[in-house]
């Protein structure tokens, strides 16, 4: 097996959980806010690549209100220059990440689906490749040409795997736990039911159609419920990929929280006690979660190839 593909993969994981630990501003390093690096697994920290604020040396930095104050005035353009609303998160790090584990571990896979051959990553892949084309998309879509949907749908299951997987890595962020991200999906997702729908039956059939057959009397109130729930799917995409995501991530923090709540309350014999149950229980679920990561990708993926296909193909 090439190692190559491997070493890169590990290599940018690596690297992306180097910058979000040393370089999101609320990383501090001291004892009394060791939490503070698990609760980085939840929320999007903005990157400060400028060496203030985080507290490497152990000191009390970030509290200092006038050192606040003016390292806020001397940096309020932000990170690259951008305004500081617009600045960077260890979240697009994740996010970014996903996209260059994804063109590295799938470059060899194209052939091998034309021509054969490749080692065996590209083989596991390109079986799940075919598996959600056979298997996902193709019922779906009811003989619409699938080959320019395939792409898409791929690109998003993976997609949603790899920020999903990487968010269990110590160190790392779960982008799919921020309900920002989930909702930049959710919206691509309307827009592509939107967007194909009225390429596939043209611009006032779609609308048209959105209704089914019923009196005309009761035709404005039925369009008004159609409308809701056209935005509701992709609502509940959003929340469902959030929620799940950030749901298990809660579990493990409140299982590890026991342990610094006893120890940072002058019990530090119960901080040891409750350590071993504390530590298995959160080994247990981040193996759950492991599932949980994969299950999530495929709901996702396969209502949004659902709710395209019905836009697609109304009658169905």
């Amino acid at each position: 097996m090439n190692l190559l593909r491997p070493l890169l993969l590990i290599a940018i994981v690596v690297g992306s959980c180097f910058v979000s630990m040393n370089y999101a501003e609320h990383h501090t390093g001291k004892n009394s806010e060791a939490m503070s690096i698990l609760y980085m697994h939840v929320v999007p920290a903005k990157l400060d690549f400028s060496g203030h604020g985080h507290g490497h040396d152990g000191h009390d930095h970030a509290h200092d209100a006038a050192a606040d104050a003016g390292a806020h005035a001397e940096h309020a353009t932000g990170v690259f220059g951008l305004p500081e609303a617009l600045a960077p998160t260890n979240l697009q790090i994740f996010q970014i990440a996903a996209v260059l584990m994804i063109l590295i571990a799938f470059s060899g896979v194209a052939d091998h689906l034309r021509n054969g051959g490749g080692d065996k990553m590209t083989r596991i892949l390109a079986g799940w490749v075919t598996w959600i084309r056979d298997e996902m998309i193709h019922p779906n879509l009811h003989g619409v040409d699938e080959k320019k949907f395939v792409p898409y749908f791929l690109y998003v299951f993976f997609f949603i795997v790899f920020q999903n997987l990487m968010g269990l890595v110590p160190g790392s962020a779960t982008a799919t736990a921020s309900i920002w991200v989930t909702a930049a999906m959710a919206l691509t997702t309307l827009l592509a039911m939107l967007g194909c729908g009225m390429v596939a039956q043209g611009p006032i059939a779609f609308w048209k159609n959105l209704v089914p057959h019923v009196p005309g009397w009761l035709w404005p109130l039925m369009f008004v419920v159609e409308l809701v729930g056209l935005c509701v799917k992709p609502f509940a995409l959003m929340i469902r990929l959030f929620a799940n995501m950030t749901g298990g991530h809660m579990v493990v923090l409140s299982f590890m929280g026991l342990i610094f709540f006893f120890a940072g309350n002058d019990l530090t014999s119960m901080g040891y006690a409750v350590s071993p149950p504390a530590v298995g229980l959160s080994v247990f679920i981040m193996i759950i979660e492991g599932f949980v990561a994969l299950l999530q990708a495929y709901i996702f993926t396969q209502l949004t190839i659902m709710f395209v296909g019905s836009s697609v193909h109304p009658e169905h």
